[in-house]
């Protein structure tokens, strides 16, 4: 059965002093899924499990992402994560520190309708 993608959203987040590019790109996935409402589920009676989320976190460094720990903070659906190259790395030059600049697309398919 095709899918059809239903909702893209993006979002941006960061990590100021820790260099920590999950907590980064799990702000960015916040972002993204915070500005969200999908009334069409409770609309249409249907169930959150027959949604695929799929995610996508740009990031510098993208191994050192935990896209497990990503994983377990989306709320429904059946979902999965992956960490490209992307995103920012801004060093700051009086102090050396490296500011982590994370974005993300979150997208969400149901199975082909009609």
């Amino acid at each position: 059965m095709s899918e059809q993608r239903f909702i893209i959203e993006m979002g941006m987040g960061n990590d100021q002093y820790g260099q920590d590019y999950t907590k980064a790109a799990a702000r960015a996935i916040e972002d993204a899924i915070r500005h969200s409402s999908i009334p069409m589920f409770d609309a249409l009676g249907m169930d959150h499990a027959a949604m695929r989320v799929q995610v996508t976190v740009g990031v510098q460094e993208p191994d050192k992402v935990d896209c497990g720990a990503l994983l377990k903070t989306l709320p429904r659906g059946q979902a999965e994560v992956k960490a490209v190259f992307g995103g920012q790395n801004v060093t700051n030059p009086d102090s050396g520190n490296v500011l982590v600049i994370a974005s993300a697309a979150v997208e969400a398919f149901l199975p082909k309708q009609g």
